[in-house]
């Protein structure tokens, strides 16, 4: 993946730069941390834990990236503001997980974020929409977002909690399913095209040139499944699978009056 140059505004937890045509303009906004119940909730909603790379889009006093170490995670922070940045390392020292965590001085503007496996923020609305097309092009599918008090507009949040009237948005990085796909399965030629808005997904399916009826679609990170109802021989299939570079691959559980199969399911990109 490409390193992407982030523009993202201070909300309530840094200092950033705006950028612009001849480059980024200091911006002082006052510093606001994200209160602890807030922060469990978030690292909760996350199941961050061993074995997750968190970095935190401006991280204050560095509370967000050094809970999550205190769960076993390791990460990093980004603040502009250098006072912050030694506060954080201080208290990453007091928790003893100074091991386990760097604050880094600067913006966002040449981060590379592509290597988190959770990504903290508490920015602006307007600057949310803004990073969400660099959030969804970076970062891998399955990748957790978590935003304190901000959404990301169209793209509707997996979760959304209110811990003492503030709002926390969850999101996982869906796998890109769209396009037509082919695969044979139990001895049958099978179609399908999916069509995507973020995370949310319809399929249309066809068999033998027959449509089949789809139930409960769903893409969560790279994971795709669905079940498909064949209403003229009665058949029902259970297709559950990951999405990778032009392939489907995982099982199909098919149904039948007095039978029940299942078989490797691997399908194959053939157009956009």
């Amino acid at each position: 993946m490409r390193r992407l140059l982030l523009f993202i505004l201070p909300a309530a937890a840094a200092l950033f730069g705006i950028a612009g045509t001849t480059g980024a303009q200091h911006l002082d906004v006052p510093y606001v941390p994200t209160p602890y119940d807030v922060v469990d909730a978030m690292l909760d909603v996350t199941g961050v834990g061993p074995g997750d790379y968190v970095i935190d889009l401006g991280s204050g006093d560095g509370r967000i990236v050094i809970a999550a170490a205190q769960r076993g995670a390791f990460g990093h922070g980004i603040d502009l503001n250098p006072v912050r940045v030694k506060e954080a390392e201080e208290n990453a020292s007091n928790a003893r997980v100074n091991d386990r965590v760097v604050f880094i001085e600067g913006d966002l503007f040449e981060a590379d974020i592509s290597n988190a496996t959770v990504i903290t923020m508490y920015l602006l609305s307007s600057v949310n929409l803004r990073l969400k097309p660099v959030l969804l092009e970076v970062l891998k599918p399955g990748t957790r977002i978590v935003s304190h008090s901000f959404s990301m507009g169209r793209w509707e949040a997996d979760e959304h909690l209110v811990i003492d009237n503030r709002h926390v948005y969850y999101w996982v990085i869906p796998a890109n399913a769209r396009g037509r796909w082919g695969w044979s399965t139990n001895g049958r030629g099978f179609s399908m095209e999916v069509n995507q808005e973020y995370q949310k997904i319809t399929v249309n399916l066809s068999a033998g040139g027959r449509p089949l009826t789809i139930e409960n679609p769903s893409l969560n990170g790279e994971r795709i499944s669905f079940t498909a109802l064949d209403r003229s021989s009665g058949e029902r299939y259970v297709f559950s699978g990951s999405v990778n570079d032009g392939t489907i691959d995982g099982k199909a559980l098919i149904r039948g009056t007095n039978s029940r199969i299942v078989e490797n399911w691997s399908a194959t990109l053939t157009g956009r």
